[in-house]
């Protein structure tokens, strides 16, 4: 296979992610398939053709059901609102392509197990948009982990926490309806949920309780319009290994970015990490003298792979779209019949059944097993 032909529907922040990985994938690392920008969706004509134009797609369609028939395409990126990616990407498998879908999978969770039987079904490779376990920081720190550098792990705390939701003035969009999901759970929960999967192993059960901020907001029409989401939610946790847990996701924290902060305590030591500063992170470990004992701050370079096919200095710095570069080549591999670090739809399904674990468990007010 010396080409790849892609499709992509839908051309939002994800979707130019998406894009810029595709067209930087070969340059960064210099292997495997060269991607060929065959097709792009998008909502109308003029916008497809406009972003097909700026991506550097071949053409494009006002409908993805084209993209998909398309026998050029291989892999398609479905990059739409969450409600969308059940149909678009079980067409997409059934059509015998591989599919590469932003998360969450799906709103509903019988969607999301749709999803997975189908690319069992198709045999075709899946893949999920969970690009912060692709940072040479948290597969660092996960050496670490299993290296046993902070002895065994017996609590973690994740909070994640944004200030798009924040402004009780800001106009009422598809975030705040129900078909959109539970909310903070599954808009942005799910990562921190892809970092215990991927550091720990998995969530045993949990006790949540989710919160709405504000009960309306502006409506288009000039009144207000019932909020149907929750934009906080606060989570006990028991892992799989044992070790307990607490998550606290909130949308409406003002002066908050993109905070994804994790501290992981062992019996030797303890490893604090925080989104917002993705390029170092804290270690302390019970060695040497007391009186040298504190937190000492690693940063990355070209030791922490794959941190070197980008910068060849340290201390330099990976952003958001070099971690979606590193996704698309674990995808690729994956095509390529090699190991590979991605979330697929078997894998994302055991996180879909976490947060709907934790919605039940808001509504009945006790621990849910997972």
């Amino acid at each position: 296979m010396t080409t790849i032909g892609v499709g992509l529907i839908g051309t939002g922040y994800m979707g130019k992610c998406h894009a810029l990985a595709w067209n930087a994938v070969r340059p960064v690392f210099g292997d495997g398939p060269r991607p060929r920008l065959v097709h792009l969706a998008e909502v109308t004509a003029d916008l497809a053709a406009r972003r097909a134009d700026e991506f550097g797609f071949e053409r494009s369609t006002d409908d993805w059901r084209v993209l998909i028939a398309d026998p050029e395409v291989e892999v398609v990126s479905v990059t739409t609102p969450n409600a969308f990616h059940a149909e678009m990407a079980i067409a997409a498998l059934a059509a015998g392509k591989h599919v590469w879908c932003e998360k969450p999978m799906a709103v509903a969770l019988a969607d999301a197990e749709r999803m997975a039987a189908a690319a069992r079904a198709s045999g075709r490779v899946t893949a999920l948009g969970y690009n912060y376990i692709q940072n040479p920081v948290i597969r660092h720190i996960r050496t670490l982990i299993g290296e046993g550098a902070i002895g065994e792990v017996n609590h973690v705390r994740f909070e994640m926490d944004e200030d798009f939701m924040a402004d009780p003035a800001a106009p009422f969009y598809w975030k705040s309806e129900a078909s959109s999901g539970y909310g903070a759970l599954d808009d942005f929960g799910v990562h921190p949920l892809s970092l215990i999967q991927f550091l720990f192993g998995g969530i045993s059960r949990v006790m949540a309780q989710l919160c709405m901020p504000y009960a309306d907001r502006p409506g288009g029409d000039g009144g207000r319009r019932r909020v149907e989401t929750w934009d906080i939610a606060s989570v006990l946790l028991e892992l799989t290994n044992g070790a307990s847990g607490v998550m606290a996701l909130n949308r409406s924290a003002w002066g908050r970015k993109g905070r994804i902060a994790m501290q992981v305590f062992g019996s030797r030591g303890t490893i604090a990490y925080d989104q917002e500063r993705m390029n170092e992170f804290q270690l302390y470990a019970v060695e040497g003298r007391a009186s040298e004992h504190g937190f000492r701050t690693v940063l990355t370079a070209p030791v922490h792979e794959p941190y070197d096919r980008f910068i060849p200095a340290p201390g330099h710095g990976l952003g958001f779209n070099e971690l979606k570069i590193i996704e698309c080549h674990e995808l690729l591999r994956a095509i390529r019949g090699e190991a590979a670090q991605i979330v697929g739809f078997d894998k994302g399904l055991e996180i879909e059944r976490a947060v709907h674990a934790m919605a039940r468990s808001h509504h009945a007010g006790r621990w849910v097993e997972v």
